[in-house]
């Protein structure tokens, strides 16, 4: 039928694959290939990722009725491989900043799993979506809430949501492509030297702590990661940062900068729960502890998203607050500085 290479992108969420077809390939419509190739996706999925352009053969986006031939290349990203978990809508409060036909981008709160696996079963964002889409009588062509991202449990701020199909192959290739435009606010232990700077290395699996991620520089592991950072205010013992991604690996912004010596504030995961930065006192040390306190969780937040829509074409812009929690820290922190 074809040669094939994949590549799971996202965290499965959505996939890229390359196929060479065969020489003894007879001519057929693009859709009709996919759909014996990829059997497990439906007519209506291989139509719209070909109208979002998704679909590419030799360098070109092709429509679905282009007919294959020999030794054809064609590139696919296949948004949202098969789950075999079943999505059970449940009347979870959820913060919706905006929706449409098309899209729904959801202010999410600290403490809440965006999508069902790995023990969180249920209480998710996807279990809250669905419902809302339930409550509304809203028909999809999707059999599944839309992701085309994700963040951390503990990470708060915005997603944006598909809708339909069209939608979500449309939003997928933006991401992609990393053409999508986020910022993140996070507060990291000591103080970053340099206003602005770059973090480059390669991330991937931590050869013994499986629930860590590691950076590689020397590229022996991992997959290429740059993210590029913008001091805002310093706290002498922590630093506020804006972080902008060039990729989007697991766990990016926080394996990069415990790499760097600068681990995020009260990440638990990578032993920033503990005094990292300051001075050995006692009095130090409590108000540490007050401040973890207000703020029980790492110190991140999706600040900004920006994407084009799939349906109108434009350029679609939204900023998310500072959470109270980090505001609260924030406060803490400037009156320490204060005294």
């Amino acid at each position: 039928m074809g040669q094939e290479t994949s590549d799971a992108e996202a965290e499965g969420l959505y996939e890229h694959l390359s196929l060479k077809v065969d020489r003894g390939q007879e001519p057929l419509r693009v859709d009709k290939y996919l759909q014996i190739f990829r059997q497990n996706s439906s007519r209506n999925k291989i139509s719209q990722t070909c109208r979002a352009g998704n679909v590419v053969v030799n360098g070109n986006a092709v429509k679905q009725n282009y007919r294959v031939k020999p030794g054809d290349e064609i590139s696919v990203l296949l948004t949202h491989p098969p789950r075999e978990n079943l999505i059970i809508p449940q009347d979870i409060p959820i913060n919706i900043v905006y929706e449409d036909d098309d899209v729904v981008v959801v202010d999410k709160a600290p403490g809440m799993v965006v999508h069902p696996g790995h023990g969180n079963y249920d209480g998710t964002l996807v279990n809250a979506l669905a419902f809302h889409f339930q409550k509304k009588g809203l028909k999809s062509d999707l059999d599944r809430v839309g992701l085309v991202h994700r963040i951390d449990k503990d990470t708060s701020g915005l997603l944006v949501v598909a809708k339909t199909e069209y939608a979500l192959s449309f939003l997928a290739k933006q991401f992609f492509d990393r053409t999508t435009k986020r910022l993140y606010w996070g507060f990291v232990w000591g103080n970053v030297a340099d206003d602005e700077g770059t973090i480059t290395g390669n991330i991937g699996r931590h050869v013994k702590n499986r629930m860590q991620m590691a950076v590689f520089e020397d590229g022996s592991l991992g997959k290429h990661a740059v993210t590029h950072y913008k001091v805002l205010e310093r706290f002498r013992y922590m630093t506020w940062v804006e972080c902008k991604l060039e990729t989007g690996r697991t766990h990016q912004i926080r394996a990069h900068f415990k790499h760097i010596g600068h681990t995020l504030f009260n990440d638990e995961r990578y032993e920033g729960h503990q005094v990292l930065k300051g001075i050995n006192l006692p009095k130090y040390k409590q108000f540490i502890k007050n401040v973890f306190e207000l703020l029980p969780r790492h110190a991140l937040h999706a600040h900004t998203l920006g994407f084009v829509h799939p349906t109108t074409k434009k350029e679609m812009y939204f900023e998310s607050p500072m959470p109270q929690d980090m505001e609260d820290a924030l406060r803490k922190w400037r009156k320490y500085l204060e005294s």
